[in-house]
Parts: C-alpha cells; structure tokens; sequence
C-alpha cells in the first residue's frame, strides 16, 4: 500500500502506537495519534513521542478523549494497538464505512522486505522466540526479534532486507487484525483458555490464533504441538504444511522426548539430537518450547549443529520460573510471566520442594480448577492477593484445599514467605492471573518480587 498524504488513525499511545506513529510519518502519511483516554496529557504524549526519536514532535497531530465526527469521516485506515479491542461499537461504526482496519504486525509486514519466523500460542511463546532469536542469530548476520516479546516489530522493520531475518512473538490480540501477513514457518505452540474477557468464546480465541496461518501456502510451515487437541486437529485444515512435535508421544514424522531425548522422526527414522540434562532449561514446558524452537530452525534450513550449539547454552528468560536467589535456606523462583492457570501449572511443575505459592491478581475470565489440581501435595501455602484472591480461595475450597492467605500487596505476601518459609523450602511468585490493577505488566510484577528477594537479609 502507498502510505504518501493517506489519512490513517492510530489507536493507542502506548509503545505500539507510538511506533507506528514513527513508521507512518517516516512514509509520508498524513496520520493522527488518537487515544480515548482523556486524562492523558498531550504535552506528555509529545514528550513521549520526541524520546522515540520522532523529528518535529509539535507537527504530529494529536487527539484525545472523544473522536471527532471529521476525523471518522477522513480515514483512509486505522490502526489498532493490541490493547483496543476490536470489536468496540465505534470501531465497527468505521469498519462499516470501508475503512481499512489493521494492526501494528499487519502495518509493519507490509514493509518488510526479509524472511519472518512467527511464534503464537497461550504459553511459552516468550521462551521460544528468545530462543528462535538466538538461533537464527547464530547462522547469520541480520535478524531482528519483535512483536509481543517488547520490541515493536514496527521499531525495526525498516532495517530489514532481502537477506534478513525477523522472528516475532505474536498475540491473540495482534492476530485479529493481520491481513496479508505470511511467515514462511509459524508456530502455534499450545491454546488453552486465556483472554476470554475480550475474545468471548473458546472459538473465537481459537480462531485469532490459527490466524497467524491464514496467508501461508503449503510452501511454507506450520510447527504444531501434538500434545494439544486444538493444534493436533488443526493440523489437518492447516493451510501451511505441518511439522508436529511431542512431549508424551513417539512420532513417525516430526520431533518428540522419550527417555529424557529429544529425536527427530523422518518416515519412522528416528535421530537422538540431543539429552535434556545437556539443557540449561527446566521443566517439560521448557522442552516442549525448545522442540518447538528446533522445528522452526530447521524448517528454515538452520544446520542441526548450529540449532543444538544454541539450545545447550540458551538460558531461561526474565520472568519465567526464573531462579531468584536463596535466602535463609529458602529458594525463591520468579514466575510471573504465569498470567493464566496453564502458565501457572507449568511453575508448580517445575518445583522439587515444598512450595509457597503467591497467586492471584486481575481477573481474565479464567478457571482455577486445573490449577488448584496441579498443586499434588507440593504446595505449603497458597498466598494470594488481587482482584482474584475470593475466585481462587473459593474454587480452593471446592478442591479440598485450605492452606490459604490473603494479603493486600506483594509486599505483604513476601513478609509473610519470610517469616513462615524454612530450610528446604521454595517461595513461587506464579499468579495464574494478569497483573493490571496492581502493576502496568507482569514484568514490573517480577522485577519488584526479585527486589523483594535480594533485599532480604
């Protein structure tokens, strides 16, 4: 598309939006930067704009509160940050006069001028795609790592050329509104509830997520976890072709563990690549996102030696049960990337000691059920907080289990770890919840939990 003196709204001030903003005035469009939040400053938002990089901040026109009515009436396109829903009355208002609607991911491809590599799922994606990165980053010289991971993909398009590059962790939110966009190996790891306040039913959550194949062609690939009954179906309708990997089963063609391995299957010929202790990763979630990992790579035609040099040394990202520190002989383990219970699951899993277990936080829509089952024994306490601390006690209660707290703050919840945790124990920071109400995202969430931890005496 030809972006030259079009009118284009983009909805959002945050990181994405501004972005965009940036991308679109260095195209030549004609574009206003439009957030519904009228308590925002502008003179914070020019601020924000300029500390971008973007040249004459006081030429970019801004409009907050209300739209417009003239505004509407003008647009060429708009675009969406991943935090808009996109089915808001006023929205679909424009959407019903023909205006093109498209998103940040959307907006970005269609300068991209490399290769992508695009990871979605519920879980797991962040570790993937770091891993994916440094993989690629280990075969060749150009390769940029955008999208839901922090980095917005519209930052670092214009970087890119035709022998580049990009691996993008992308969302549900971000697939809703991709039209032309066509990786030449995507990968939905896993879909399990998650989200369901905005996308309202199970099938539409589902369908955002098979979105990321919507453009591919059988030339390309499509990674699938064949754990999972959503993407082991999809593979049959998948537009791309399928490459399957296992956690709990042997397969004739793709990749899958057994005995502690993980092999590689062509035509029922099995290759041993590599022995998970020879991993820096914990927990079976950690190798089902490095077969994942492996998958996409050697789809794309990464030698195998490259891919295992990378994945024995590769460690775990920020966030995600990351190992803190010890303290008064107790372990304590960040995981606050675990926004939703099948997040959370993987946390308790990965723990070998008895655990206290700070939970709870805003409220998704989610179910706590599977998560209360999977404590098996292993949780001492459950310390929750936030929006969700009643839904979570409550559904405890319908499972037996009664070894809960409610504190008010993070704060408290580690004061309370604190006195009541001993030698051989671990404290879990894996709330099966979102952080907003509390805290801007879950990795301020995290940060805070570890600074907690180290200033402990």
């Amino acid at each position: 598309m030809e972006w030259n003196q079009k009118k284009v709204l983009v909805v959002g001030c945050g990181k994405s939006g501004i972005a965009a903003m940036k991308l679109l005035a260095s195209s030549g469009a004609d574009a206003i930067l439009y957030d519904g939040n009228e308590t925002l400053s502008e003179e914070k938002v020019r601020e924000t704009l300029k500390n971008a990089g973007m040249q004459e901040t006081e030429q970019v026109k801004i409009v907050l509160g209300e739209l417009p009515a003239f505004v509407e009436e003008s647009l060429d396109a708009m675009v969406l940050s991943p935090g808009v829903p996109t089915d808001l009355p006023w929205i679909e208002r424009i959407r019903q006069k023909g205006v093109l609607i498209l998103g940040e991911i959307e907006l970005a491809y269609l300068f991209e001028k490399g290769n992508v590599l695009a990871i979605t799922g519920t879980n797991g994606k962040t570790t993937t795609t770091t891993l994916l990165g440094e993989i690629m980053k280990a075969y060749q010289e150009k390769v940029f790592v955008v999208g839901n991971i922090g980095n917005p993909y519209t930052e670092e398009v214009l970087k890119t050329d035709t022998n580049s590059t990009t691996v993008a962790e992308i969302s549900s939110f971000q697939l809703e509104t991709v039209h032309t966009f066509r990786p030449v190996v995507s990968a939905i790891l896993n879909i399990t509830p998650d989200h369901l306040n905005r996308h309202h039913t199970m099938e539409n959550y589902v369908a955002a997520k098979e979105a990321i194949t919507k453009q591919q062609t059988k030339q390309q690939y499509c990674v699938l976890n064949y754990e999972d009954a959503y993407t082991r179906e999809f593979a049959a309708a998948c537009p791309a072709t399928p490459i399957l990997f296992a956690s709990a089963h042997e397969l004739a063609d793709g990749f899958f563990y057994r005995d502690e391995c993980i092999f590689k299957a062509v035509a029922g010929r099995e290759e041993k690549l590599l022995h998970i202790h020879d991993m820096k990763l914990l927990g079976m979630h950690n190798v089902e996102n490095v077969m994942a990992a492996i998958a996409m790579a050697d789809a794309y035609g990464v030698p195998m030696e490259t891919i295992l040099r990378v994945v024995k040394e590769f460690r775990a990202v920020e966030h995600r049960i990351e190992y803190v520190d010890t303290k008064n002989g107790v372990d304590y383990y960040n995981d606050s990337k675990g926004t939703n219970p099948d997040a959370a699951i993987k946390g308790i899993q990965a723990m070998v000691k008895p655990t206290y277990l700070i939970g709870g936080g805003y409220d998704k829509q989610s179910e706590y059920d599977e998560w209360i089952e999977s404590f098996d024994g292993k949780v001492k306490k459950l310390i929750l907080l936030g929006q969700t601390r009643e839904k979570i006690a409550e559904c405890a209660r319908k499972h037996g289990f009664t070894d809960y707290v409610f504190v008010d703050s993070l704060e408290e919840a580690m004061a309370y770890c604190r006195e009541h945790a001993g030698q051989g124990d671990a404290v879990l920071l894996s709330p099966a919840c979102a952080s907003w109400g509390m805290f801007p995202n879950y990795e301020v969430r995290g940060q805070i939990f570890k600074e907690l931890v180290h200033q402990m005496k």
